[in-house]
């Protein structure tokens, strides 16, 4: 089934939210699962910009600390494409993120940045199939309203609570805890997915209109597919909702990569 087979569980930390313009702070590549051990690696790099406050504020990554003790940008930039790579093709691994379109496309544009291949270009013909645990989420229990006022109900940390897993805020915002996150939701999806209804836990069962069977019994490809899909409609439903007080207001709705030139 589709959550048991090799996954690589990919994560980023940058200087901000503009996949255009930021650079990447960390990273963290997990191959793991499919019966094969687990393989991982993680990276620190000195962006060569400023790390704004509100960045630091989330990730605990300075400016100073990154430029003492960070690798090249370019260097770990083609590590990070290299490593994800090598799971894809080698290991023919799922690419399991949250939000992951944020970190592809940030990871492409710092490809092209320092005229590196792309990740894309890194595994030719071989076929880049995603796992999207906000898409997946967003699908399968597509009326669950956020938890508080400051807590949105498509965080990762609010995917944890829903699916039952410990959460430790201490560690949270780390690229290898969040990339784990990542794929312990996305096996618990799976898991619920490949169950009868009235085996699932209370906590799923009481959701209005669940929709966990339209990934029953898929593979990573039509899932793949049907991700393009539920992101685009997702993006439009958040384009609509946002027109109600901005008439001029767009959400991109490419999944799992924003076309390069499209901005």
């Amino acid at each position: 089934m589709w959550h048991t087979s090799r996954l690589v569980a990919y994560d980023l930390e940058t200087t901000g939210v503009a996949v255009e313009a930021d650079r990447i702070v960390t990273a963290a590549v997990i191959g793991l699962g499919g019966g094969v051990e687990r393989e991982s690696s993680d990276w620190l790099a000195d962006p060569g910009i400023e790390i704004p406050a509100e960045a630091s504020g989330i990730h605990g990554i300075t400016t100073e600390f990154a430029r003492e003790h960070g690798a090249p940008a370019e260097q770990v930039v083609g590590e990070i494409a290299a490593g994800l790579a090598e799971q894809v093709v080698g290991y023919d691994a799922t690419l399991v993120g949250h939000n992951a379109v944020f970190d592809l496309t940030l990871l492409d544009r710092e490809c092209r940045r320092y005229k590196l291949p792309t990740l894309h270009d890194r595994i030719g013909d071989t076929p880049l199939h995603v796992l999207d645990t906000r898409v997946l989420d967003q699908h399968c229990l597509p009326y669950r309203a956020r938890p508080s006022e400051t807590q949105g109900a498509r965080q990762l940390v609010t995917l944890a609570g829903v699916y039952e897993l410990p959460w430790a805020e201490d560690s949270a915002h780390g690229c290898t805890y969040d990339a784990l996150m990542a794929a312990r939701v996305v096996y618990r999806i799976g898991e619920l997915a490949h169950m009868r209804p009235s085996e699932w836990p209370e906590r799923i069962r009481h959701h209005r209109r669940p929709r966990f069977w339209d990934l029953k019994n898929r593979t990573v490809a039509e899932l793949h597919a049907r991700q393009v899909v539920w992101a685009a409609e997702q993006a439009a439903g958040l384009q609509a909702h946002f027109r109600k007080t901005a008439p001029d207001a767009v959400v991109d709705g490419s999944w799992p990569l924003r076309p390069w030139g499209s901005q």
